[in-house]
């Protein structure tokens, strides 16, 4: 079950882009342990929300703290550093790097030496250091189970692995949160339902509190602790699966009608 801490608050944000107004005061927290989603119809502002959260976008007005502290004008390494990663819509792996190189890039920000001391460092612990970020990129790996392309080259992957292999980066990460932007995009239903295994494993056993954009509605109802629903850049709904699933207002931001379906028989937003 989800603790009942706060890890991320997010009051009043407001997102505009010249005249198009992205984001109208949406406020919002996850709790620690919690997987949360965010969906809504396309152009309804969750991933701008999400680059709200990470640092990509920095909103005009409202304020966004991670673990009581502001963050909100923060840079993406800096939150970063406090523990944010994420994956994104459009995969952004180094294609000509092997599947291995990806993952450690992850780990960069988690380097000990500086200016001043990485003289001595590489004279003393840099040996140490880099089988431990080794042994730990080789656990991320077996974990979601891609031991047998790790000396490929990312581009050469079926789009489902580079899906794959971007999420072991941003797991590399050593995320406290992590912000998945559609997860199983793209993917098969084999695909699908094993990217559902590793999210929930991360969530249950790795212990990371997920914030998930994600289009599958049956994916969403099944993994999530608690919905938030967007639309037109305004939040319309929040609150658990079950609720969200009966709500009148959403239905009919998904339909243009108070339909009896919110999803179709593959799960997928009708």
């Amino acid at each position: 079950m989800p603790s009942a801490q706060t890890l991320l608050q997010v009051d009043d944000i407001s997102l505009s882009f010249g005249g198009v107004k992205a984001l109208q005061g949406v406020s919002f927290d996850v709790k620690a342990g919690e997987l949360f989603s965010i969906i809504g119809p396309n152009g309804a502002g969750k991933t701008s929300m999400l680059n709200c959260v990470s640092g990509r976008y920095h909103p005009q007005v409202g304020s966004i703290r991670f673990r009581e502290k502001e963050i909100t004008r923060l840079k993406p390494n800096q939150r970063c550093n406090l523990g944010i990663g994420r994956t994104f819509q459009n995969l952004a792996l180094f294609n000509h790097m092997s599947v291995l190189d990806n993952i450690m890039v992850g780990r960069h920000h988690l380097l000990k030496n500086n200016f001043l001391t990485g003289g001595l460092y590489w004279l003393t612990g840099a040996r140490k250091e880099e089988l431990e970020h080794r042994r730990q990129v080789e656990e991320i790996i077996d974990f979601l189970e891609i031991a047998h392309i790790r000396k490929a080259q990312a581009g050469t992957l079926s789009y489902g692995l580079r899906k794959r292999v971007e999420l072991a980066r941003a797991v590399a990460l050593k995320p406290d949160l992590i912000l998945l932007d559609e997860p199983m995009a793209g993917m098969n239903h084999e695909e699908k339902e094993d990217m559902a295994r590793y999210i929930i494993d991360l969530n249950e056993e790795w212990g990371m509190t997920v914030v998930m954009i994600e289009h599958d509605m049956g994916v969403v109802m099944d993994l999530s602790h608690r919905v938030m629903v967007l639309d037109f850049g305004k939040k319309i709904a929040a609150g658990l699966p079950d609720e969200i699933m009966a709500n009148a207002t959403v239905k009919k931001a998904y339909l243009g009608e108070e339909d009896d379906d919110l999803v179709d028989s593959e799960g997928e937003v009708a």
